[in-house]
């Protein structure tokens, strides 16, 4: 079965950068996409960010298109989620998951497990 530990949340101010890492285990982690999800506090988990097998295509939520960039390096078992200009909207915790890519990111049901997740909380 094909797990996630994410990592590299933190406080951070508002406009500020952070880079979250996804390490995968259990399977080989380049045989599938790969997306990141968001829960913000007291809202329900939805989907962010999708990456594709081999790093391209990718798909973002319109709330992140531009601000944020999604990544991986299958040889590390290994996908990031850049973070910039962070706004406080974007508090949260943050969990990876595979799921398929295409459509609309209401439509990535994961069908892997949720990890621990990685908590970033934008504020002064």
């Amino acid at each position: 079965q094909l797990q996630f530990v994410e990592s590299g949340g933190g406080l951070v101010q508002p406009g500020g950068s952070l880079r979250l890492s996804c390490v995968a285990s259990g399977l080989p982690m380049a045989d599938y996409e790969i997306a990141w999800f968001h829960q913000a506090p007291g809202q329900e988990r939805e989907g962010i960010s999708c990456i594709s097998r081999r790093g391209s295509p990718t798909n973002y939520a319109n709330s992140v298109s531009g601000r944020f960039t999604i990544s991986r390096d299958n040889a590390k078992n290994t996908v990031y989620l850049q973070m910039n200009n962070l706004k406080p909207e974007d508090t949260g915790v943050y969990y990876c998951a595979g799921t398929g890519c295409a459509g609309r990111p209401g439509s990535w049901f994961p069908w892997t497990s949720w990890g621990q997740g990685t908590l970033v909380t934008v504020s002064s």
